[in-house]
C-alpha cells in the first residue's frame, strides 16, 4: 500500500542527524519535524527567521501569528530563535543548514528537481527554494511518485521550470526510497506491499534495482 503523507515524513526523519540544522519546505517536509527520532536534537529553520520550529500545530496549539515561509502556521520548542529574513538566507546561502527537505513537483536523472511552478497557473511566490538548494549540501524530496493521472513524477528529463540543478541525493515517495547516484536512480527500499514491478511502471527514469529491495520498516 502507498505511504501516507505522515509516513513519508516519518520516513524522512530517520535521515535526521544529532545536531543538523534542517530547513523544511512547506505540505509534507513539514510533518518530518513530528518524528525526530528519540534522544536526537535538531534544529529546524524556516527562511522567514525561525530557528527552532516544533511539531506541527494542532488544534490546541495552533497560532495564527506564528507561521513559516510557507504560510503555514507553526510551533516553536524552548530556546527558539526569530530573525530577519535577510539573517535567514545569511544562514542558508553561507552553507550552514545541513539539510533541506523539499516537496517537487518532478524531479530528474540529472539531480534537477522543478517545485516552484506550473505554466498558466497562479504562483504566489517562489519562495526560499532557489537559494537552499544551491545552499544546502544534502537536499531531500519528499512527494508522490506519479501524478493523479497515472504519470511519473521520476523523469529522465524534468519538463516544469527548475528550481535547482544536480542537487537531488536522495526521493522518498509514497512507494519507495530512491537514491540518486551517478545519473541514475537505485531503488533502496519499497513500501510496505508495493512491488518491484509497480515501481518500475511508474518511473519513468532508468532504475538500478538490486536483487532484494527490502520494504520499509516505522
Amino acid at each position: 500500500m502507498a505511504l501516507s503523507r505522515e509516513q513519508i515524513a516519518q520516513r524522512i526523519a530517520k535521515e535526521l542527524r544529532d545536531g543538523y540544522y534542517v530547513n523544511l519546505g512547506i505540505g509534507i517536509p513539514t510533518l518530518v519535524a513530528n518524528y525526530i527520532p528519540k534522544g536526537m536534537e535538531v534544529m529546524f529553520q524556516s527562511e522567514n527567521g525561525i530557528l527552532g520550529m516544533g511539531e506541527f500545530p494542532t488544534e490546541e496549539t495552533i497560532d495564527p501569528d506564528l507561521i513559516n515561509a510557507g504560510k503555514q502556521t507553526v510551533t516553536v520548542i524552548k530556546g527558539a530563535a526569530f530573525f530577519s529574513s535577510a539573517d535567514s538566507f545569511a544562514m542558508i546561502r553561507g552553507g550552514h543548514v545541513d539539510l533541506t527537505v523539499l516537496g517537487a513537483f518532478e524531479v530528474d536523472s540529472t539531480g534537477a528537481l522543478a517545485s516552484w511552478m506550473i505554466p498558466g497557473k497562479l504562483v504566489k511566490g517562489m519562495g526560499g527554494a532557489m537559494d537552499l538548494v544551491a545552499g544546502a549540501e544534502n537536499i531531500i524530496v519528499a512527494m508522490s511518485h506519479a501524478s493523479k493521472t497515472g504519470e511519473s513524477k521520476i523523469l529522465k528529463k524534468c519538463s516544469l521550470p527548475l528550481t535547482g540543478v544536480n542537487c537531488v541525493k536522495l526521493v522518498v515517495t509514497d512507494l519507495a526510497v530512491l537514491r540518486l547516484e551517478n545519473g541514475k536512480f537505485h531503488l533502496l527500499e519499497r513500501a510496505p506491499g508495493v512491488t518491484v514491478e509497480e515501481i518500475q511502471k511508474l518511473t519513468e527514469a532508468e532504475l538500478v534495482i538490486p536483487a532484494n529491495v527490502p520494504e520499509m520498516t516505522f
